[in-house]
């Protein structure tokens, strides 16, 4: 029997890439533009006191198992660069800038130099300004050109919501600039009558690596004027460029590359990025280019509370008679109920979009209750809605219409939420930098700011607030990338041969595994060689070979069956889990019941309804060993790293109680199998381990099990990775290595390197999995610990004591140095040149 554990969504792929983060101060600072908000921040109360106000209530101060308090900063400023035209400071200063920070005025230089530069400061330090003095400049420069064109900009957001707030902030900026700078977004928004225009006139185009992709480069030749005269490429948010992601944008940036140079440019990159380690390098393997880093944040930055909350126990019992701890979902929806009632504004970050769409209705259910008007006031965000119902959100909370929002990550970046005065964190989201970035949302206006991390039922989350000192006093991850992966570069190498024949010289820009490939493409008949170049052979269009965002297929269209009425969309590779027949679809604060899922039409039927319970996916896996590329002894055990072909198949849904999380029951499902082929790390054990665990074959199973779901959910604090990245599967007696094994694997066709680096770290990763399980409070396991929210198995079998005896036993085999740690053998510094 195998016991497994499967990331939510299937995706492209990502090559192994170790990376060795180095110590950054802490990402927070503050806006020195003065924003205006709703409410002066002189009257404001303090984050502590709003603190006091939270903490207040029955056994609510309890829950606070950590403070951390970070003092407001002085900035420094610099003098406006000589060669930034005067129209452009004059625009500046008209918005309340009077001198520019010295990390900003550092940037423009490098940029006006020709360098290309990433700006890796912290959250609201003015990272746009940055670029846009230099952006702004030029373009005026180029408005006054006798001939052509002119010169112009592109400017590449993660999603569509902050290229659409860009749009607003540059529109502000350059109006007294009349019509030199003509902004204009171009995604798959822009209504079919408007690209035209935004092809010929445009100057500032502001887009997404999607749209560039799909849309620009295969049209390169009706993009050709505004290629031509490309000077700034501005990669905003860079740091979200990591894992599969992060490839397929480093090769679609060299195919924008290779375009530009064919019309004779050569734009320089303007990066901007939260505070990461080594930002240089990942801007640098990112784009293929020599990158200048500035990373000494230079704006100001008001105090910052940062608290640590633990949700109770119940009195409830949840699979096997586990207590069941409080949702981290109820306990955000009741803070920011009671921020609402204070009139703080707040935003509450969820990982999930049905998370989003739970604390806004109950939070709207609660405050209609006190004062149905201010019920109104609080909204979800999330991916999948329509374009109008965005843009609308978008509006509302930039003119402090909203007062509460419960977003996913998509409202993470940089999209102006200028006024807030607290974040709630429903859930450790995965990475250090991700959590600055979501808690340097508040406090934009220069004001002090409230952050709060509630902690869920899991064994990260468990110990992150009882250790603040894994938060508070660790760096940043780096980011984590490989474009040099052929799941990656294949299909890129086919969309840039249908662009324009590849040629010799193309190799060194898309990297040594280019030269490997390409044979491959051509046996496969993807291309074909003419004299001294290769050439798309197909009619389709090469650019559909892949998706971006390794969502693949056709995404699922969500109908309301008795109106035909289109709701919105889900990512086919989430779509067996999210709207699976009889799953709760929740939708603008609506709450639906899936009907029936078409997969061959790619269409799930809704009808409204108003059930007491959410719905919760189950699946089974089996997993099988290709190749193991390194195997390292562990006293008589063995770690591993490798190739592994993994089969998942959804099987059950449970259904569960909103607030309390208690199961009502199961339900079967009749859904293919889907098969993955990707990389994973695995350990081994022996007879004579067992033995010395005390480990008996009734246990074993139950031991090797929970040791498995410990640790995938430890795995996000030693890689760039959240839980449903990973998936895992352990069983006592596996055909291929005939040994009890753990294997925890990439959920990403060929890889992502999360694997790669559990594999690098694995004596600091396995030992605080063994100190998650062990100082757990519980007495057989819990969800803080063993249990898994999308176990296959029910979370059976699992036995806690056994998964802490014998991790004991596999770290007393544990080298004290990985041989395959040695940064000269590491696969990465093979593959970082590129």
């Amino acid at each position: 029997m195998a016991f497994n554990h499967l990331p939510a969504g299937v995706h492209d792929a990502l090559a192994p890439l170790s990376v060795t983060p180095v110590t950054h101060s802490v990402p927070m600072a503050k806006n020195h533009r003065s924003e205006g908000s709703p409410t002066d921040p002189a009257t404001r109360p303090t984050p502590g006191a709003v603190l006091d106000r939270l903490a207040s209530g029955p056994s609510r101060a309890a829950r606070i198992t950590h403070t951390e308090h970070l003092p407001p900063r002085a900035g420094r400023h610099a003098v406006w660069p000589d060669r930034i035209r005067p129209e452009v400071i004059a625009a500046v200063q008209a918005c309340g800038i009077e001198h520019p920070w010295a990390h900003q005025a550092l940037a423009a230089e490098h940029a006006l130099d020709g360098d290309s530069v990433v700006i890796a400061t912290g959250t609201a330090s003015g990272k746009s300004l940055a670029y846009l003095m230099p952006t702004l400049s030029t373009l005026l420069d180029g408005s006054e050109a006798a001939n052509g064109r002119g010169a112009t900009a592109l400017y590449l957001a993660p999603t569509k919501a902050l290229a659409a707030d860009q749009r607003r902030a540059v529109r502000e900026l350059a109006r007294p600039l009349g019509t030199a700078v003509r902004p204009a977004v171009y995604d798959g928004d822009t209504p079919v009558e408007e690209r035209e225009w935004v092809r010929q006139y445009a100057n500032y185009v502001l887009t997404n690596p999607d749209m560039l992709h799909r849309g620009i480069l295969p049209s390169h030749p009706r993009w050709s004027s505004f290629l031509r005269a490309l000077k700034y490429v501005i990669v905003d948010e860079c740091h979200t460029y990591r894992g599969v992601f992060g490839s397929h944008v480093a090769q679609v940036l060299r195919r924008l590359r290779r375009l530009c140079a064919r019309y004779g440019a050569s734009p320089v990159f303007l990066l901007a990025s939260a505070t990461a380690a080594e930002p240089s390098v990942a801007a640098g393997r990112l784009t293929g280019l020599p990158v200048v880093e500035v990373a000494d944040d230079a704006s100001p930055r008001g105090e910052l509370v940062f608290a640590l909350w633990e949700p109770p126990l119940t009195e409830l019992h949840g699979e096997r008679g586990a207590p069941v701890r409080r949702t981290a979902t109820a306990e955000t929806a009741d803070l920011l109920t009671d921020l609402t009632l204070q009139g703080v504004r707040s935003v509450a970050f969820v990982r999930s979009r049905r998370g989003a769409e739970l604390i806004s209705v109950i939070a709207q259910e609660r405050l209609a209750e006190i004062d149905r008007p201010l019920a109104r006031r609080v909204a979800a965000y999330r991916g999948g809605y329509l374009p109008e119902e965005r843009r609308a959100l978008e509006r509302a909370l930039h003119s402090g219409e909203l007062l509460g929002l419960a977003a996913t990550t998509a409202l993470e970046l940089g999209v102006d939420v200028s006024g807030l005065d607290a974040v709630l964190i429903a859930g450790y989201p995965g990475t250090r930098a991700s959590l600055w970035q979501q808690a340097g949302r508040a406090g934009r206006a220069g004001q002090g700011a409230l952050a709060v991390l509630v902690a869920r039922d899991d064994p990260l989350d468990t110990f992150l607030v009882h250790h603040p000192e894994a938060l508070f006093d660790q760096p940043v991850e780096s980011t984590v990338l490989d474009p040099d992966n052929p799941y990656v570069l294949a299909p890129h190498l086919c969309a840039a041969a249908a662009e324009l024949p590849l040629t010799d010289d193309d190799i060194q820009l898309f990297g040594p595994a280019c030269a490997d490939l390409l044979p491959q493409l051509e046996a496969a008949k993807l291309l074909r060689r003419r004299t001294r170049a290769w050439h798309w052979t197909r009619r389709e269009r090469a650019a559909d070979l892949t998706d971006l965002r390794g969502e693949g297929g056709r995404p699922v269209q969500v109908v309301e069956a008795g109106t035909g009425r289109l709701l919105g969309t889900v990512d086919e590779a989430a779509s067996h889990t999210a709207v699976h027949e009889g799953a709760v679809h929740l939708h603008q604060g609506r709450t639906y019941l899936v009907r029936s899922l078409d997969l061959d039409d790619s269409v799930a039927l809704v009808e409204q309804a108003n059930p007491p319970y959410t719905t919760v996916a189950r699946d089974t896996t089996a997993i099988s060993v290709l190749e193991t590329d390194v195997a390292v002894p562990w006293g008589d055990g063995r770690l591993c790293y490798g190739s592994v072909e993994v089969t998942n198949q959804v099987v059950s849904f449970l259904r569960r109680r909103v607030i309390t999380g208690e199961v009502l029951g199961e339900t079967k499902l009749d859904l293919p199998p889907r098969t993955l082929r990707t990389r994973a790390v695995w350990w081994t054990v022996t007879e004579d381990q067992l033995d010395e665990a005390r480990i008996n074959p009734e246990i074993l199973g139950g031991a090797l099990h929970a040791a498995e779901h410990a640790s995938i959910g430890m795995l996000p604090l030693f890689a760039t990775c959240d839980r449903w990245d990973i998936g895992g599967v352990s069983i006592p007696l596996h055909p291929d290595t005939l040994l009890p094994t753990v294997f925890v694997y990439d959920g990403h066709p060929g890889g992502a390197g999360f694997a790669e680096r559990a594999f690098h770290t694995a004596r600091a990763w396995l030992t605080a999995t063994r100190e998650a399980i062990a100082s757990c409070e519980c007495d057989a396991g819990c969800p803080s610990c063993i249990q898994s929210p999308k176990c296959g198995n029910g979370n059976d079998p699992l036995h806690k004591r056994g998964a802490v005896r014998l991790l004991t036993v596999l770290l007393k085999g544990a080298p004290e140095e990985n041989p395959e740690e040695n940064p000269e053998e590491r696969p990465q510094e093979k593959t970082e040149a590129s």
